[in-house]
């Protein structure tokens, strides 16, 4: 029996209520297969998905590879020095052309040789010449939509995607003073985890459990003192703010910024924390000293990749007691880090229980609500697309 019915949908319409009056998603968002291949065509072959960095590709030549909702990609610098995004699929018997990273003349598959040049045209195909209208032009590697956001780079699938840059215009002026594309970082660790990747999205984003999972840990960072700023409608993300009981908090056994802090901060800038989310793909934990990456890449309803890294000022990094301010803030946070990811664990596990509920909200918990909005918006979209348009107007629609 499918999940997947006008009912189901129109169920949704309790999760973008007013934070005080709504519940949580269905816990089959979570956790059923067939809504996970549905997110495939509603949000990740559709929405902008962050990659990685920037400074990753510094030569012509460089590259690296990734993958997001079970696509293989591959990411390089051309020689004219413009990112291409591609599938790394051999277009003869799918082998993958490229893993790792590295520096590379262009692509090419180790089975039977088939070569690529570095923005995925093929340009060798050896023996082919005997097959019938066989016309190389016809088997580059699939392309995708590319664009930049402060450093950090998006992907595409849909070739027809409206541009990034300009539905982010209302994230523009809490960002600007921290001023990302600058900043650089050691290489991130990667990780596969057991649950969704929403339960992952939802943690980073929740200020409700910070003074309670995390008590004693940063109690100066209080649940109290968050706020959820509107953004203009179509914006393509959203974030929290929350303050801090003293100037440029940090998540170290001081409390305090260790490294350099931005420059371009203001008083009010420096006495909060700023939490900046794209989804489906991108969280930002934004300190005054330090901003923490979180590139999320569903792989199932109930596993997901992370890449989790770490952004510095370049004189930071430079800096002779660099290695040891670092290790006294990674050692801290893995503390802190620890419990999201028990906790995460768990949520799973309740999530796939026939007692799992549809919860309700604490005003502190206003980011989910936001994140439901974006969720929401697609699922209708993807739904409303696959019924067609002589399908009958569900009762969500019309009560908004």
């Amino acid at each position: 029996m499918t999940l997947l019915t006008d009912p189901f949908f129109d169920s949704l319409g309790t999760s973008i209520l007013e934070t005080v009056e709504a519940e949580t998603l269905p816990p089959a968002c979570y956790t059923d297969e067939e809504f996970y291949r549905f997110e495939k065509q509603a949000l990740f072959y559709r929405e902008w998905l962050c990659v990685g960095r920037v400074e990753w590709l510094a030569q012509p030549g460089d590259y690296f590879t990734t993958t997001h909702a079970n696509e293989p990609l591959v990411i390089a610098l051309d020689r004219a020095g413009t990112i291409q995004a591609m599938s790394s699929v051999c277009q003869h018997r799918a082998m993958l052309v490229a893993e790792g990273k590295g520096n590379a003349r262009g692509f090419t598959c180790p089975y039977h040789h088939w070569s690529y040049d570095l923005d995925g045209t093929l340009i060798g195909a050896p023996a082919m010449g005997r097959t019938c209208n066989f016309d190389k032009r016809q088997h580059s590697l699939p392309r995708l939509k590319v664009e930049t956001w402060h450093g950090f780079i998006f992907v595409n699938f849909d070739l027809e995607a409206a541009p990034l840059a300009p539905r982010l215009a209302g994230i523009e002026p809490v960002v600007a003073n921290y001023d990302f594309a600058s900043l650089r970082g050691p290489e991130p660790a990667a990780h596969e985890f057991a649950w969704n990747w929403k339960v992952q999205f939802e943690n980073n984003n929740d200020g409700y459990h910070a003074n309670r999972l995390h008590k004693g840990l940063h109690d100066y960072i209080p649940s109290a003192l968050a706020s959820f700023p509107p953004v203009p409608e179509g914006t393509a993300g959203y974030y929290r703010l929350n303050g801090s009981t003293h100037a440029n908090a940090s998540f170290n056994p001081t409390g305090k910024a260790l490294f350099p802090v931005f420059p371009a901060l203001s008083e009010e800038e420096q006495n909060r924390l700023l939490f900046v989310n794209l989804p489906p793909s991108l969280s930002l934990v934004v300190l005054n000293d330090v901003v923490i990456y979180l590139i999320m890449d569903a792989r199932s309803a109930n596993t997901h990749g992370l890449t989790f890294g770490s952004l510095y000022l370049p004189e930071a990094m430079q800096a002779p007691d660099f290695d040891e301010k670092r290790r006294l803030n990674d050692e801290y946070t893995s503390h802190i880090v620890a419990q999201d990811l028990h906790v995460d664990l768990l949520v799973q596990q309740g999530l796939n229980s026939r007692f799992a509920p549809r919860g309700r909200y604490s005003w502190q918990e206003d980011a989910q609500r936001q994140f439901n909005l974006w969720l929401v918006e697609r699922y209708r979209s993807e739904w409303d697309r696959r019924r067609g348009p002589a399908a009958p107007v569900s009762r969500i629609q019309r009560a908004s």
